[in-house]
C-alpha cells in the first residue's frame, strides 16, 4: 500500500511538469502570444481602418463636401436671342433681332444661407462615422470577450485533464495488482473523453470567436490570429472611478449627443435657407433690341430708318401662393426631432452607464468571492478527497463528483471574469472613448 502511495505521490507532483506541460506547450502557442499577439486594441485600429461601414460613411463625407462645393457657386446667367420676320406675312422688309442677359440675384444672404448649411452636414457626417465606430467596437469586445473566457476555460480543462491521465495510470496498477475494481479504471476514462469532448467544443467555440476576429480586423483566413491578453489580466484603462463623473464624461463625448446638436444645428440652417429663399426672386436683365421696316406700295418698297434699342430693368417672382409654408413646417419639425432625439439619448446614455457600473460592481464582488473563498476550497476538497482515495477510503465516483464540483467552481471564476470585463467594456463604450485616448 505504501508503494501505490508513492507512486501516486510521484505521479501528481509530475502533472505540472508534464502531462499539463505537453498540452499547454502543444495548444496554447496557437491562441496565444505576449510578443507576436494582437491586443483589443491592435484589432480595434485595424477595423476602423479597413471596415467597409466606415468607408461607406466616408464617401458620405466626400458627397457632402461636394455639395458644399455646390453650395457656393452662383446662379448661371440666362442669354435671350429673338429673331422676327414678316416675310411670311407678305411684309419681307419687317424684321427685328434682340438679345438679351438675365441674371438672379441672391439676395437675403441665401448665398451663405446654402453654405452653411452644406458645412453643418459635413460634421454631421463626420459625427455619424464616430457613431458608426462605436457600433463596430461593440461587436469586437462582445467576440473578444468570448474568445478570452473560452481560453481560459481549456486552461482550466487542460489542468484537469492533465491530472485525471497521470491518475489513471496510477489507477491501472491498482488495477493490475488487484487492489482496485476495473469499474473504477473505466469510469475514469469516461471522465477523461467526456472532458476531451468538453474540451473540444470549447476550442470550437475559440476558433470561431478567433475568427470573427480576423474579418473584423482584416487578417487573411490563412494567417494565425493570436490573443496577446488572458482574460484575468485583460481590463480597460482610465475607466472613471463614479458613476457622476462618468455621467459627465459621458454626456459629453458620446456620439450621440454630438450628432443629435449637429442636426439640430442643421434643421436651423435649413429653416434660414427656406426663409431666404420664401422671399421675392429678384433677377436683373439688359436687353439690345434692333428693328427696319419698310412702306409698300404699288411702285415698290421703301425703306424706313432702322431703330436700335438697349433696355434695363429687373424681374420680380412676387410669392403669393407659394410661400414655402410646407418646407418650413417641416424643417421646424426636423428641429424638434432633433432636440426630442437629444433627450432621448442623454437618458439613453445614463441609463447605459448606471446599469456598467452596477454589473461591474456586481462581478466584482462574484469574483472576489469565488477567488477567496470558492474556488480555494474546492480545490482543497478535491486535494483532501483524493488523498484519501489514495488510502482506498474513497471510491473514484467520489473524486470524479468533487472533481466536477472544482470545474464548475472554475466556470463560475470564468463567467465572474468575463462578466467584469464586458461590464468594463460596456462603461467604456457608453462613455464613448476610444483607444486613442
Amino acid at each position: 500500500m505504501h508503494r501505490f502511495i508513492l507512486l501516486l505521490a510521484l505521479l501528481t507532483a509530475a502533472v505540472a511538469t508534464s502531462g499539463q506541460t505537453k498540452l499547454a506547450d502543444a495548444t496554447y502557442p496557437i491562441y496565444y502570444s505576449q510578443t507576436d499577439g494582437l491586443s483589443l486594441a491592435d484589432i480595434v485600429k485595424a477595423a476602423v481602418e479597413t471596415n467597409s461601414e466606415i468607408k461607406i460613411a466616408q464617401l458620405e463625407i466626400d458627397k457632402a463636401k461636394a455639395r458644399l462645393t455646390q453650395a457656393g457657386l452662383r446662379p448661371n446667367p440666362t442669354l435671350e436671342v429673338d429673331q422676327s420676320s414678316g416675310r411670311l406675312v407678305g411684309s419681307p422688309g419687317n424684321a427685328e433681332f434682340s438679345a438679351g442677359v438675365s441674371i438672379p440675384l441672391e439676395l437675403y444672404g441665401q448665398r451663405n444661407r446654402r453654405f452653411e448649411r452644406a458645412k453643418a452636414e459635413i460634421v454631421l457626417k463626420e459625427a455619424e462615422i464616430a457613431s458608426r465606430q462605436r457600433e463596430i467596437i461593440s461587436r469586437i469586445v462582445a467576440v473578444y470577450a468570448d474568445a478570452l473566457s473560452a481560453f481560459r476555460e481549456i486552461k482550466v480543462l487542460d489542468e484537469i485533464l492533465a491530472i485525471d491521465i497521470e491518475t489513471i495510470k496510477f489507477v491501472q496498477i491498482r488495477v493490475n495488482e488487484g487492489e482496485t475494481a476495473p469499474l473504477e479504471l473505466s469510469l475514469l476514462q469516461t471522465e477523461v473523453e467526456r472532458l476531451r469532448v468538453q474540451r473540444q467544443l470549447v476550442e470550437g467555440r475559440l476558433q470561431s470567436a478567433i475568427s470573427k476576429l480576423k474579418y473584423f480586423g482584416a487578417v487573411p483566413y490563412e494567417q494565425p490570429l493570436r490573443l496577446r491578453e488572458e482574460l484575468p489580466f485583460a481590463t480597460f484603462q482610465s475607466l472613471p472611478p463614479s458613476t457622476e463623473v462618468a455621467l459627465a464624461v459621458g454626456l459629453k463625448g458620446r456620439p450621440e449627443i454630438r450628432i443629435a446638436e449637429l442636426e439640430e444645428q442643421l434643421g436651423n440652417a435649413g429653416l434660414r435657407l427656406i426663409r431666404s429663399e420664401a422671399k421675392p426672386e429678384i433677377s436683373a436683365f439688359t436687353r439690345f433690341s434692333q428693328s427696319r421696316s419698310t412702306i409698300d406700295i404699288p411702285t415698290g418698297s421703301f425703306p424706313q430708318d432702322r431703330d436700335r434699342s438697349l433696355l434695363f430693368g429687373f424681374t420680380i417672382g412676387v410669392p403669393v401662393f407659394d410661400q414655402k409654408q410646407g418646407a418650413k413646417a417641416e424643417a421646424a419639425i426636423s428641429i424638434r426631432q432633433a432636440q426630442e432625439r437629444r433627450v432621448f439619448a442623454e437618458g439613453m446614455i445614463r441609463n447605459e452607464i448606471v446599469l456598467a457600473f452596477q454589473q461591474l460592481e456586481t462581478a466584482r464582488k462574484a469574483l472576489i468571492a469565488l477567488e477567496a473563498n470558492v474556488l480555494p476550497r474546492s480545490r482543497e476538497n478535491l486535494e483532501t478527497i483524493r488523498r484519501v482515495y489514495q488510502i482506498g477510503q474513497l471510491k473514484i465516483t467520489d473524486l470524479l463528483v468533487e472533481q466536477r464540483r472544482l470545474i464548475e467552481a472554475n466556470r463560475d471564476v470564468t463567467e465572474a471574469l468575463t462578466r467584469k470585463y464586458r461590464a468594463e467594456a460596456d462603461l467604456f463604450i457608453a462613455l464613448g472613448l476610444t483607444f486613442e485616448n
